[in-house]
C-alpha cells in the first residue's frame, strides 16, 4: 500500500493497482509484446496475459517518490533504446496523472524477445 497525505486526509493505493496502471501503460507502447514473469522454480520467462500485467511490475516508494521496475517481452526488430525511452515517458505520465504520486526511478528489464 502506498500512502499520500494532503490537506483533506490520506490516499492509500494498493501496489497491485499501481502495478496494473504501469503494466497497461507499458503495453500501449509499440514494440512491447507483453509483460514478463520469471518463474523462480525453473527460471523460465513467461509472457503474461492481459489479466496478469501486475505480475511483471514491482512498485515501491522512497522519499515520497515511486520507484518502478518493469519486466517486459519485446517484439523482434524493435529499437530497444527508443522503446525503453517511450515506456519511461508513458509510465511516468500515466502514473502521475492517475494517482498524483511523483515517479522517481523507472528500471526496465528486457527479459525476452519474441520473433
Amino acid at each position: 500500500m502506498i500512502k499520500m497525505e494532503n490537506n483533506n486526509g490520506e490516499i492509500l493505493i494498493s501496489n497491485e493497482v499501481l502495478a496494473n496502471i504501469v503494466g497497461h501503460a507499458a503495453n500501449e507502447c509499440f514494440g512491447v509484446a507483453g509483460m514478463a514473469h520469471k518463474s523462480t522454480a525453473d527460471g523460465i520467462v513467461a509472457l503474461l496475459k492481459k489479466d496478469g500485467y501486475d505480475k511483471g511490475v514491482k512498485v515501491g516508494a522512497t522519499d515520497d517518490k515511486l520507484n518502478i521496475e518493469l519486466h517486459i517481452v519485446v517484439t523482434y526488430g524493435t529499437p530497444l533504446q527508443a522503446l525503453c525511452d517511450s515506456i519511461i515517458e508513458k509510465v511516468k505520465y500515466q502514473v502521475e496523472e492517475m494517482t498524483g504520486f511523483e515517479v522517481g526511478e523507472i528500471t526496465i528489464y528486457v527479459d525476452r524477445m519474441d520473433v
